[in-house]
Order: structure tokens, then C-alpha cells, then sequence
């Protein structure tokens, strides 16, 4: 075992983790790897927390990520940067307590989750310095990976820059009945995508820019893991600033969606490309039960050559919207094959589960929200309108089944989220719907040029007071304004 491995178990070891006594707790160390190469840092591998009452505080660190000064970060409960992946069961309720240690305020928003407004984390539940904020929920989601993050505004850049954040695994009788690889940190393993600029202290820059200069894999550069000889899954959290990825590996390999932003997708799909964007989820299975023990391949990002307005396809290296990886090709984890475990997973299930989506013939009410803004450095909006505290853009009635057609004619692409529901894509102007981004959606990719309309219904939820946001989760346009509310209402 490397230096380097012994150091980052001993330093996830000594991670503590405070939940009541409901709450069990289990702390992950990092993945065992063989190093290969002095080139690849081992991959940190997040450490779960369970149970219906946890506590997450988030305080500031500061991390060995490059030569000579440690890096200032953020991390909940004690991680030197990102935080514990909280392991949720559907039907659960649970409540979640998250202690700010900042010198600042911040908020904390479960990204995905179907759960009241006033629960839901975004601008207005503000968690101040020394304060602690515990919504409490039932757990309405499908099996499937989601995240929650900071979400003040125009602070949201800023604090994820610096690493808060962290992951949800949801878990429930559908998904868990499949014969899918899922031991945590071994066979199913979690990635968090970014990339970062450092200033000649080394510190993050968090001066206005769109991409980062380095790949950050789970916060770790140049990554590295030992994966066995078998098959595998991979969830993917796309977590930058604005840059898109176009997914796939060194040597071109068949791999199967088998989830994306809301659970299981009814059968698996096979790809060899797959784009994500700022906050979309995929979860993949890769087959490496053909390849040697000892042999090694990369996960890779094939953003070179893409379409005019692809986040990260810029050319330039230098300025607000450069970047060294820019309209590049470049890896995002290096694996190297170890030995099948015991309980290997070696077959690919022929069906998941069976979604039933909302159509056209469910619509009760159409709308369409337009990006607007942006030319000569101004900021971009919706309808023309940029974010209020107080202003309501949309507001909708409890148990309608919406279709939202998002219209993008300016400039550049964006990423779509709406809080609170999962909806399903059911067209995109510029073509066919790509299967592998078939199944529940919060957050959706608006190619400049086009149009893409999703469905969904808001049910469950009601308030007259309190809003949920709609916004790009690019988080230098959310900051800057391009973001609205919307109430459901009785």
C-alpha cells in the first residue's frame, strides 16, 4: 500500500460523524488500490451515513491537493473537501440536522428530492453562523442517486467552489430485489466530477470564471481505483461550475445506463457516449469481467470537437470562459483491474422496472419559460425577468400535470433544473430524445437553438408562502440571477 493510500484511510478513519442514536453510522475507508504509477492519486471514496435522524455539519478545511500550500476548503463533517454520502431508505422519514460552522450563512438543498418547499433547502432557509436547521421529511423518491449542496444566493458558486456538497443514495425494495453490484466503495462507487482554478497560493480561485484548469475526481486529481474483474456500477454526479461532460472510455467500450436523475430507467442502455451536465445524475454498469487482472483503462471525457455552445467547448485556455481542458479530450479516473470478489455480479439484468410517464393526453396546463439575457456580458434570465427574494414567476395548482417547453434561442447551452418534482423529457426540437435520458429527470440539458418540453406533475405539496426555485445549474448564472419561483398552490 501507498504513502499516500495509508494516509487518506488513516484521514478517512479519523473522520467523525455525529448522528443520534436512531442514526447508525458507518465510515467507508478509501478504496485499496495498487499504485501503477507515482502519475495517480487513489481515489477517495466518500464514507456513508445511515439512518432516520443525522446530523451533517459543515465547517472549513483545507486540503493537500497540489505541491506546497494545502488548499482552503469546505467540508461536512470533517472531510477536507465534499462530504459523507447519506444512504436513505423510500418510506423512511427522517430528519436532517446541518450545523453551519461557517463564518457565513449558507443553506443546504437535497437536490431531487420530492419534499415540501419549506424542507427543500433553496435561498430562503437560511442556516446562519453557529445555527442549526432540521427539516424532516418522508422519503418520497425511487432508488437512485441524488445530492444535496449549498444553495444561498449569490453565494452558491462560491461555497460549492470550495467543496460542499455531498451525495444521496436512496434506496428501496424495486432496486435493491435486482442482482445489481452494490457494495459500496468495492463494485459500486461513487464519482463527483469538477474541476478547479488555483491561484499562485494555491488556494481555489473563486474570481468569476466558468471552467476550472484541473480535473477533480471525488476531489482527488489525477484519480486512480482498483475496480474487480467483473461487472461494476458507477454513479456519476456531474458537479461543476458550468462544464459539460461527454462520457465514455479509452478504448470505446459498450457501457449500460441503468438510472439517471430519478431511478431506474426499465431496462438498461447501451452506449458508448453518454452527455452530462452540471447537476444531472447517471448511474452506468461497465462489464470488466473480459478484461486482465493487472490490465487498466481510463473513464475519459471526449469534449473535444463539440457543438457551438457546449459548456467547456470554448477554445480558449486563459479568461473568464478558458480553460486548460477546454475543448479537449482528458481523463477523469484511471482503472486498473484487480480480481473478481466472491459475490461478483457477472450478468446484465434484462429489466429493471416499469415507469409509468406522464403524456400529453395527462396535460392539464402548458407553459413555456424562455432564456433570455446575456448578450454583452449582461446576465442571463427567464422571460426577461432576473431572480427576486419576493417575486413569484409561476405559480401552479396542487396535483396539476404540467408541460414546461424551455426555449433556448440565445447564445449558449444551459443545464434546467426544477426543485421539488421529477418530469419526464418528452421532445426536443433539435431531435429524437436520446433513450439513455428516458427515464425521471430533474435537470435537463437546452442546447442553444432549441426547445425541449418535459412533463410532470406537482402533487402532494402545497403553500401558499413558501416557493420552489427554477433555475440554470450552471451557479454563476443561478448567482447572477437566472433563476424564478414558482408556488403550488390548493
Amino acid at each position: 500500500m501507498s504513502k499516500l493510500t495509508i494516509l487518506i484511510v488513516l484521514l478517512a478513519m479519523g473522520l467523525i460523524f455525529s448522528c443520534s442514536k436512531e442514526a447508525e453510522t458507518t465510515v467507508t475507508p478509501t478504496t485499496t488500490t495498487t499504485t501503477t504509477t507515482s502519475a495517480y492519486n487513489d481515489l477517495w471514496i466518500p464514507p456513508t451515513v445511515t439512518g432516520t435522524n443525522v446530523n451533517l455539519t459543515l465547517s472549513k478545511s483545507t486540503k493537500q491537493i497540489k505541491t506546497g500550500a494545502a488548499t482552503p476548503t469546505y467540508g461536512y463533517n470533517g472531510a477536507s473537501f465534499w462530504g459523507p454520502t447519506l444512504i436513505l431508505n423510500k418510506g423512511d422519514f427522517v430528519k436532517l440536522n446541518v450545523t453551519n460552522n461557517l463564518s457565513e450563512s449558507t443553506t443546504t438543498h437535497w437536490h431531487g428530492l420530492h419534499i415540501p418547499a419549506i424542507m427543500d433547502g433553496g435561498p430562503h432557509q437560511i442556516i446562519e453562523t453557529g445555527t442549526t436547521w432540521s427539516p424532516s421529511f418522508e422519503v418520497k423518491n425511487n432508488a437512485g442517486t441524488y445530492w444535496y449542496h449549498p444553495h444561498l444566493h449569490e453565494k452558491t458558486y462560491q461555497q460549492l467552489t470550495y467543496g460542499a456538497g455531498g451525495l444521496i443514495i436512496i434506496k428501496d425494495p424495486i432496486e435493491s430485489a435486482l442482482a445489481l453490484p452494490r457494495t459500496y466503495g468495492e463494485d459500486d462507487i461513487p464519482l463527483v466530477l469538477t474541476s478547479r482554478r488555483y491561484t499562485s497560493a494555491n488556494a481555489f480561485d473563486v474570481t468569476n470564471h466558468a471552467y476550472g484548469d484541473y480535473m477533480l475526481t471525488n476531489g482527488t486529481p489525477n484519480a486512480q481505483v482498483s475496480l474487480p474483474k467483473q461487472m461494476v456500477r458507477l454513479r456519476i454526479l456531474n458537479a461543476e461550475i458550468e462544464r459539460g461532460y461527454n462520457l465514455g472510455f479509452s478504448d470505446n467500450r459498450t457501457f449500460y445506463v441503468i438510472t439517471n436523475d430519478g431511478g431506474l430507467l426499465d431496462a438498461p442502455v447501451p452506449v458508448t457516449r453518454v452527455k452530462l451536465m452540471v447537476g444531472e445524475r447517471v448511474e452506468i454498469l461497465v462489464n470488466l469481467g473480459s478484461d486482465a487482472v493487472g490490465s487498466s483503462l481510463d473513464l475519459k471525457a471526449y469534449n473535444a470537437g463539440q457543438p457551438m455552445g457546449f459548456p467547456g467547448g470554448e477554445p480558449n485556455t486563459t479568461g473568464e470562459f478558458g480553460s486548460l481542458l477546454n475543448n479537449s479530450d482528458f481523463p477523469l479516473l484511471h482503472i486498473n483491474v484487480k480480481a473478481a470478489t466472491q459475490t461478483a455480479i457477472t450478468a446484465l439484468p434484462n429489466r429493471l422496472t416499469t415507469n409509468t410517464y406522464w403524456t400529453n393526453a395527462d396535460v392539464t396546463n402548458s407553459r413555456t419559460i424562455t432564456i433570455t439575457g446575456g448578450q454583452g456580458g449582461s446576465a442571463f434570465t427567464f422571460d426577461n425577468n432576473t431572480y427576486g427574494e419576493t417575486k413569484i414567476n409561476q405559480t401552479i395548482k396542487l396535483n396539476a400535470v404540467e408541460k414546461w417547453t424551455i426555449t433556448n434561442n440565445n447564445i449558449f447551452g444551459h443545464s434546467f433544473h426544477i426543485h421539488d418534482i421529477q418530469f419526464k423529457i418528452i421532445s426536443r426540437s433539435s431531435g429524437v430524445v436520446e433513450p439513455y435520458e428516458s427515464g425521471w429527470k430533474d435537470t435537463v440539458y437546452v442546447p442553444v437553438g432549441s426547445s425541449v418540453s418535459v412533463i410532470a406533475k406537482y402533487d402532494d405539496f402545497a403553500s401558499s408562502t413558501n416557493a420552489y426555485m427554477y433555475h440554470c445549474h450552471f451557479s454563476n448564472h443561478e448567482d447572477g440571477g437566472m433563476m424564478g419561483q414558482f408556488l403550488v398552490t390548493q
